[in-house]
């Protein structure tokens, strides 16, 4: 891959593909193909077949889709399952008619068992049932993980390259309280807390659940590492995470400091926990030579920074 070459991000507005678009201008890459929802439908397999036949594009980052924290999948489950299988079908069958050289595909950690033993690998998937709040939405991306390594197999590729980051935060995070992801919506209802003066806030679940968070830039600058190997040499699909997790207890905690709210935290046991800890074994990641640079609280922080001049809605 080089500065000239046709790279289309799909969903390039959104946490991921932003942070991927920034990565490739930041390194002088300005042949990017960049296409807004009302010109290009992804859930239509003809609009998607007539865009790959016109725009050629030889690199396809897949970012888009339907994503949501744990109301948001309790509540929509056909939607979260039907809108991905259909936008990562349509988009893999016409990057292989196409000749696509490479493509990215996102999976997600709720793919692994609900009860896996940590940190959890690669060859644990499959191994166990899944968490049933994420069900939909996770049989989704296990099915466009699994349509990336049949294409490989069947021809005898590796193109088609799966990745599986843990829960990532950045600019353009989702902060909206019922379809956003748990720490962008921590970080919204602890700043609309403050700005009230509420004594207290009322958050879900026990708070001993332990999750894995990854700063969208490095998921950026992973892909960008991987854009530029072969990936003959690479076993997928890959974990990309940080190695290290909290309790959502800690979490809270820890957004409440960097909003500077004073009130009190109560937790509402009624509401479901989801999956108990989904930490990720790094190691293949890392055995290839690729490594997360930016710490936890330092994201936290440029996270906040970032909500505070662009995510107030």
């Amino acid at each position: 891959m080089d500065q000239s070459s046709r790279i289309y991000i799909a969903g390039h507005t959104g946490l991921i593909g932003s942070a991927i678009v920034r990565k490739l201008k930041s390194r002088g890459y300005g042949n990017l193909i960049l296409v807004e929802r009302p010109q290009l439908e992804l859930t239509s397999s003809k609009d998607v077949e007539n865009f790959f036949e016109r725009e050629k594009p030889e690199y396809v980052v897949i970012s888009a889709g339907k994503v949501g924290g744990i109301a948001a999948n309790n509540l929509y489950p056909a939607d979260f399952i039907t809108t991905n299988l259909r936008i990562q079908l349509n988009i893999i069958q016409s990057a292989y008619r196409t000749g696509v050289k490479k493509l990215i595909l996102f999976g997600s950690s709720c793919m692994y068992p609900r009860e896996c033993s940590q940190p959890m690998s690669e060859d644990l998937l499959f191994s166990g049932r899944l968490e049933p709040t994420s069900m939909a939405y996770a049989i989704s991306k296990i099915a466009g993980v699994q349509m990336c390594l049949a294409f490989n197999k069947q021809y005898g590729e590796s193109r088609f390259m799966p990745l599986i980051p843990n829960s990532v935060f950045g600019p353009n995070d989702n902060f909206d309280s019922l379809s956003g992801h748990v720490l962008a919506t921590f970080i919204r209802r602890f700043h609309e807390a403050k700005r009230i003066g509420a004594n207290e806030i009322v958050l879900w679940g026990t708070g001993t659940p332990y999750r894995e968070f990854i700063y969208s830039d490095d998921v950026a600058d992973a892909c960008f590492w991987l854009l530029h190997n072969s990936g003959e040499e690479f076993e997928f699909p890959i974990n990309i995470g940080v190695g290290e997790d909290y309790t959502i207890r800690e979490l809270a905690l820890m957004v409440s400091d960097v909003v500077g709210y004073g009130g009190d935290i109560r937790w509402d046991k009624t509401k479901p926990d989801g999956a108990p800890r989904k930490l990720l074994d790094i190691s293949r990641m890392n055995k290839y030579g690729w490594n997360a640079s930016i710490r936890f609280k330092d994201g936290l922080r440029k996270i906040n920074e970032w909500y505070l001049l662009n995510g107030k809605r």
